[in-house]
């Protein structure tokens, strides 16, 4: 695949990175030369310096030749002429834009964004990727992490294991054993820094960071066997009443009628005007390191703490005080990862990347091909696939063993027709099979070349 990235900071540098390591002809795109500099010499990229909207830059870019162009400049117009030229005058296939403000993305403007309007094939937007993230992992109490799979029937869940529960120091072979009523794979295990794929006889330690893939309706089971309790009445608190602070207080007051949800904001005008929006979150006015404040939140009660706030330090130390006194969950949203780690082993559930999630979204458009859907895991590290085998496939006929590779690809489910097989064994893949599969990010090629079709079918 050829694919032309526009712009390389950040986001830019993480798709390209990504993107060179499977093999792909990569062109960067960008106005600032010692940027360039920095990326060629750390990866194999074809540097182009200009203006990335400008025709020329992308005809020197070799428009004419992509199939994808990926526009992540720090200007949201700019991505979308771009990805209007380079389908005006090029015909590129594929155009990816990020779209940051907002307004691009208010419903009263969304005509403006319909395929017959514009011609960019996806718009990603960091703050919806994030509210969507965090609204996904309010759905299951406890978790840090929730992934949707075969049409929601399952759910792959990170859970973080406490001291009480019973599956701790247990060889996973037995954990079935002890609750026979649940369907559930444990695919992956985070333990401090080291990422392990598990076989039958690791044991979970506390404070591991778990991954399991079971049955939408025996979330309420899995979780309470790993010691969360699941309660009628929530109490949420979020720090930050900024666009991603505020869209979820409003999604929670539409789809969670069990939810209290307050929101902590030092700015007083800001106040005001979330205010508007809002009909049952209650606004708190003042500083969310104010130990007083957080009483007056209820954070010995809270569930949940989501910090939102444009302050990575703000973030850091609300989440870790809220969970020093009381709160049972929290989550951090962190533009610079140079101390995830440390937030976590802090205590810490989870952080939240906008970058991380950007890249993860638009390598999930761009990977699909023969798979379903990717979904990157683990801070990236490891990716979940679902794939159908189609009757041209390669990996028609193989068995089970035959795809497996110890600490690096895992078959975690098969679903044939009506019937789902969790961690199946000695199993020949047939026409129409769908699988979960774990796997480093670095195998996602092999997988892809799995599911790809014999050459003599073309």
């Amino acid at each position: 695949m050829k694919a032309i990235i526009l712009g390389a900071g950040q986001v830019g540098f993480s798709i390209a990175r990504y993107l060179v390591q499977e093999q792909n002809h990569i062109t960067v795109v960008d106005h600032s030369p010692q940027v360039l500099d920095i990326i060629s010499d750390k990866l194999d990229v074809q540097p182009v310096l200009g203006f990335a909207s400008h025709p020329d830059v992308l005809e020197r870019a070799g428009a004419k030749e992509a199939d994808l162009i990926i526009a992540v400049t720090s200007s949201d117009e700019v991505n979308m002429i771009a990805c209007e030229v380079a389908k005006c005058l090029f015909d590129v296939p594929m155009k990816i834009a990020r779209v940051r403000h907002q307004n691009y993305l208010h419903s009263s403007w969304s005509e403006m964004l319909a395929s017959q309007q514009l011609t960019i094939d996806v718009i990603i937007s960091p703050e919806v990727e994030v509210a969507q993230t965090i609204s996904r992992n309010l759905r299951v109490p406890g978790a840090f992490d929730v992934v949707s799979l075969v049409d929601e029937s399952l759910k792959l869940i990170g859970i973080r294991c406490l001291a009480h529960s019973g599956i701790i120091n247990t060889p996973i072979k037995h954990i079935n054993s002890l609750y026979p009523n649940l369907d559930l794979a444990i695919v992956l295990i985070k333990r401090d820094e080291q990422v392990i794929f598990p076989s039958s006889r690791d044991h979970l330690l506390v404070d591991d960071e778990v991954y399991v893939v079971t049955l939408q309706e025996q979330l309420n089971g899995v979780m309470e066997a790993f010691g969360y309790s699941t309660s009628e009445s929530r109490e949420i608190l979020i720090v930050g009443g900024g666009n991603i602070g505020l869209n979820l207080a409003i999604g929670m007051e539409k789809e969670y009628k069990n939810v209290h949800a307050r929101i902590i904001e030092r700015d007083a005008k800001r106040c005001e005007q979330i205010a508007r929006f809002l009909k049952r979150t209650e606004i708190l006015h003042g500083d969310a390191l104010d130990y007083d404040l957080l009483q007056e939140a209820n954070i010995e009660n809270c569930e949940t703490v989501i910090a939102v706030s444009n302050d990575d330090k703000v973030n850091i130390l609300s989440s870790l005080i809220s969970k020093r006194h009381g709160a049972r969950r929290s989550l951090a949203l962190l533009n610079n990862m140079q101390y995830a780690s440390m937030v976590t082993s802090l205590g810490a559930d989870a952080v939240i990347s906008p970058k991380a999630l950007t890249v993860s979204t638009i390598l999930k458009h761009v990977r699909e091909g023969n798979l379903q859907s990717i979904h990157p895991i683990a801070e990236g590290n490891v990716v979940v696939i679902e794939a159908r085998a189609r009757e041209t496939s390669h990996i028609i006929g193989l068995d089970i063993e035959d795809v497996t590779i110890m600490s690096e690809i895992m078959v975690v489910v098969l679903i044939r027709e009506d019937d789902l097989h969790f961690l199946p064994h000695r199993m020949n893949i047939s026409a129409n099979d769908r699988l979960i599969i774990v796997t480093q990010k670095e195998s996602v090629h092999k997988i892809e070349k799995l599911f790809s079709i014999r050459p003599y079918y073309l």
